[in-house]
């Protein structure tokens, strides 16, 4: 598990900056520093919107009685798409808007679940009260 850790530590911040000198060798630097921009600005305004419609089922969940667990999880995945859309790079946002992006959420609430599922049947998921 830490050797996966380590090798994406090491291969997304490679991938990114592959990914700058890339594009500003086709559209310039300047039109990159901006692309970049304006892909943190949009990813804002998505990740505000989808949190807030998420936040709405989570409220609605716990008012009608119901354990809003899977809400929280896509609640996680949309904070830490925000988190990735605001980090400056391509592949952290394609990253980020298909875990913000409601249609695509679902793929990544489904591995999360089945990650916390695990570490409760080995024992090493803990939850503290």
């Amino acid at each position: 598990m830490h050797m996966w850790f380590l090798l994406l530590l090491a291969l997304i911040p490679a991938m990114e900056i592959w990914g700058f000198i890339f594009v500003s060798g086709q559209i310039g630097g300047w039109n990159t520093f901006l692309l970049v921009i304006v892909t943190a600005i949009i990813g804002v305004l998505i990740t505000r919107h989808e949190a807030a419609q998420v936040w709405g089922d989570v409220q609605q969940q716990m008012q009608s009685g119901q354990i809003p667990g899977r809400k929280l999880v896509e609640g996680l995945c949309v904070m830490l798409g925000g988190i990735l859309l605001l980090t400056p790079g391509f592949v952290t946002d394609l990253i980020g808007f298909t875990m913000v992006f409601p249609l695509t959420r679902p793929i990544y609430r489904h591995y999360m679940l089945k990650w916390i599922e695990k570490k409760m049947q080995n024992g090493n998921f803990h939850i503290l009260r």
